[in-house]
């Protein structure tokens, strides 16, 4: 298999070698397929027995609700991983869907090959065993940020809370969906989602164009609210 930047700078190789990555590879029964924009690369029910690495392009993981609506849980990027919560816990059958945002590359490996012992005896095995269990560790982090959000019992908090992770400390930033993948995401209805990001621009409080936020200053907002206030 050809070892590509975006296998060796994945967090599941740290600290492993180049040279290494092959023989890794192989022990791992590494395999690629590519897909086209919308095909499913998981769907629901599926037996779960290896974990996927986006090579190029994106992905998006849905699950659907009890009304039978696709609800976005998350996007995967170049060198995210998927499915191997699933298998290590025990999981039987996929609980959610993975399809192509457009069209992408990945890297399937056996999980079971990760925590038996190698037959060839690899060094680095147990370096990549480490690895994987800090991404398990950093994806309960993100569940947990996604039970905040839609947790918040309004629109607008929900919203505050959505931008709050993924700004990451900017006031400027671009999320990675369109409104109605960002009402999916927050559990919220399309139309109230659109009505109250429109009530925060006109209050001063963000600008917005499209998937393009910025958060302004409180002064700013403070001083439309006046404006307002005279108008009325």
């Amino acid at each position: 298999m050809q070892i590509t930047d975006a296998i060796k700078n994945n967090p599941l190789f740290n600290g492993i070698a180049p040279d290494d990555l092959e023989r890794l590879l192989d022990c791992l029964a590494a395999r690629t397929e590519e897909f086209d924009r919308g095909e499913t690369v998981m769907f629901t029910g599926d037996a779960v027995k290896t974990a996927g690495l986006v090579l190029s392009g994106s992905l998006k993981v849905t699950r659907e609700d009890a009304d039978g609506d696709a609800v976005i849980l998350t996007e995967l990027g170049v060198a995210e991983v998927f499915g191997e919560v699933f298998a290590f816990a025990g999981v039987p059958n996929s609980p959610v869907t993975v399809t192509a945002s457009g069209r992408s590359r990945v890297m399937f490996i056996d999980c079971g090959k990760i925590v038996a012992d190698c037959r060839s005896s690899c060094s680095f095995h147990t370096k990549l065993t480490k690895n994987m269990l800090s991404l398990i560790a950093q994806k309960a982090l993100m569940l947990n940020q996604k039970i905040e959000i839609i947790s918040r019992r309004t629109v607008r908090k929900k919203i505050l809370s959505f931008f709050d992770i993924h700004r990451n400390g900017a006031r400027s930033f671009t999320i990675p969906y369109n409104r109605e993948e960002m009402a999916r995401y927050i559990c919220a209805d399309r139309s109230a989602l659109s009505n109250e990001l429109c009530k925060m621009r006109d209050e001063g409080l963000i600008k917005f164009y499209k998937n393009k936020f910025e958060l302004l200053p409180r002064e700013a907002a403070r001083r439309n609210a006046e404006r307002i206030v005279r108008r009325s």
